[in-house]
């Protein structure tokens, strides 16, 4: 078992493992890596305040969307 990055991934996604149950072992030894694989710069993007947009610009998106869809369906 190996962590597989998110670049890897873009480059071949035929790494990317099919879903199945695991055993409390694999799910150690997945924790493991995980943590052993999480540097001090993955924990630094979660603690930096993202703006994000202003809430009056997404509603006017989700308003423009919904008008779309009922558009379509009527």
């Amino acid at each position: 078992m190996r962590i597989v990055k998110m670049s890897e991934l873009e480059e071949n996604p035929d790494l990317f493992p099919q879903f199945r149950e695991f055993s409390a072992e694999e799910l150690a030894q997945a924790y493991a890596l995980a943590k052993a694989a999480f540097t001090a710069e993955d924990l630094q993007r979660f603690t930096e305040v993202d703006e994000g947009i202003p809430m009056e610009l997404l509603l006017q998106e989700l308003e423009e969307a919904q008008r779309q869809v009922d558009s379509r369906t009527a």
